[in-house]
């Protein structure tokens, strides 16, 4: 069986440079790539607040996930990263409030650092286009 890849782009130039994709979808399966609380101004939002990085994250998360057809209900798994563990309950607060009744699996590893100082939290999501919770 053969499946359609479509590679998505958020326009950073950076992804043209190094040559990445921030989300792909194969068939009904889409994968986005670390995904930070980078603005379109190129600022960071919610400086020094784990728990405002979080939902502004998610928040880019899900409307990428309608630009490939999906939404949040059919998200499979999240996978984050924190620059310290004493984020964890902002950050399990922030996704609470999104997919508390979807239930993805979910998991937070603690990092040394990321990209900038000023991110504390970086999320990769895993969703299937026709997935449903029972």
């Amino acid at each position: 069986m053969e499946l359609t890849r479509t590679n998505y782009s958020s326009g950073a130039p950076l992804e043209e440079k190094t040559g990445y994709s921030r989300m792909v979808k194969v068939g009904p399966f889409i994968y986005i790539g670390g995904t930070t609380a980078v603005q379109p101004d190129g600022t960071v939002y919610g400086e020094g607040s784990a728990y405002e990085q979080t939902k502004y994250i998610l928040e880019k998360l899900v409307n990428l996930l309608e630009k490939a057809g999906s939404k949040k209900e059919e998200v499979i798994k999240i996978k984050g990263y924190a620059t310290d563990m004493k984020y964890a309950p902002e950050i399990a607060k922030a996704y609470s409030e999104i997919f508390h009744d979807i239930k993805p699996l979910f998991t937070v590893v603690g990092t040394h650092m990321l990209n900038r100082p000023t991110q504390l939290v970086e999320l990769e999501v895993d969703a299937v286009i026709g997935s449903r919770v029972e």
